[in-house]
């Protein structure tokens, strides 16, 4: 999406060589500071350590007082704890890094991996579904996965029961991805255990968790997000209405991933969710060789001629209080997320006072950042 003419771009800025392990992770687990604000706060001051520095003043100038960062003794047990479990910490300004997942919203400031962290950027595939498959649909995990991986794509998934677990089992000797909810020593479900050693001897375990955290549900939307980020595509198998496996096919049709899906019978409940997805324009597939075909065309070029034409200049806002600034932008939001680009757009102001407007909120616990670049109220 060009986005040359909205007010406020979001960062791409990363950490610089000033930086450490213990300042990006101390920045990145401090109250508050989610991916967004951490990319925010790094672009705006020039490193994590620089932000860090500047964090307490920024929280105190929101109204929150003796406001401090993440303690060093706690990020460094962090990195203890990581060594331990024979993980390695892969930060986003790393070359090792997956280039497909920097560029997301949101993007996880760090990895904790077990593995080779090469199989994060080798074609891979996401191959996802229901928890309670069918055997039909376990059947078509196996064969799809087995197929792709030898095709040259690594197979990721999120190490859940049922068509995750199969999909998984299959990539093992081509190499599989396993992005977790918890922290990657924490097996979830217990008995992916073996399995999980076997992706880690094989492939990689990846958590933007701290080493011993325990899934919670709130880490699964986060979780698959990286699922969908990680990937050049997501192939859906049976998934039912209104589930998990739907919301990470549409935090890929967000980071403008290809979403596929396999058919299956109208009256099965499990299909339901593909074949929703089919309905709404995702593509139709029936095996690897169809989702290999997919991802081999070549993009169309792109429409300039319909492109429509960008604003030669703006009119200059007048300039508008800190506190009026917050109330407008509260008054533009609700439950449901909205996108941070269209409510700055809105609001007709200065990207940086809105910006900083936004920090601020978030900071106070009156507004939520989701994934996808979307506020909500807190």
């Amino acid at each position: 999406m060009d986005t040359g003419h909205l007010p406020f771009e979001r960062p791409r800025s990363l950490t610089t060589a000033a930086d450490d392990d213990l300042s990006v992770l101390r920045l990145i687990r401090s109250r508050r500071v989610g991916p967004a604000t951490f990319h925010r706060l790094v672009a705006e001051h020039g490193s994590a350590r620089a932000a860090l520095a500047v964090l307490p003043a920024i929280a105190a100038a929101a109204g929150i007082a003796d406001y401090e960062a993440c303690p060093e003794g706690v990020a460094a047990a962090e990195l203890a704890a990581g060594r331990k479990a024979g993980a390695r910490l892969i930060r986003c300004d790393s070359p090792l890094y997956p280039s497909a997942l920097k560029d997301i919203d949101g993007a996880p400031p760090i990895l904790w991996v077990r593995g080779d962290p090469a199989w994060l950027s080798r074609n891979p595939v996401a191959v996802i579904g229901a928890r309670n498959a069918s055997s039909l649909g376990l059947r078509m995990a196996r064969g799809m996965a087995a197929g792709l991986g030898e095709a040259g794509h690594t197979v990721v998934a999120g190490l859940a029961r049922g068509i995750d677990t199969a999909a998984h089992n299959a990539a093992l000797p081509t190499g599989t991805v396993a992005v977790m909810a918890g922290g990657v020593d924490v097996v979830y479900p217990a008995e992916n255990v073996i399995l999980a050693a076997q992706i880690a001897e094989k492939g990689a375990l990846v958590s933007e968790q701290p080493p011993g955290t325990e899934p919670q549900a709130r880490h699964f939307p986060t979780r698959n997000r990286i699922v969908s980020g990680l990937s050049l595509a997501v192939v859906v198998i049976e998934a039912a209405h209104r589930s998990g496996t739907l919301i990470t096919a549409k935090n890929a049709l967000d980071q403008g991933r290809e979403v596929m899906a396999v058919p299956g019978h109208p009256m099965d409940a499990r299909a339901s969710g593909c074949n929703q997805l089919i309905r709404d324009g995702a593509l139709l597939v029936r095996g690897s060789a169809d989702v290999s075909a997919a991802l081999g065309r070549e993009a169309d070029p792109l429409d300039t001629a319909a492109a429509p034409p960008v604003p030669l200049a703006r009119p200059r806002p007048q300039p508008v209080e800190a506190g009026e600034i917050e109330a407008r932008i509260l008054s533009r939001l609700g439950p449901s997320p909205s996108d941070e680009n269209d409510v700055i757009r809105d609001l007709g102001l200065p990207a940086a006072a809105a910006s900083a407007a936004i920090l601020s909120l978030e900071l106070q616990g009156r507004l939520l950042r989701v994934p996808g670049g979307r506020l909500a109220l807190g």
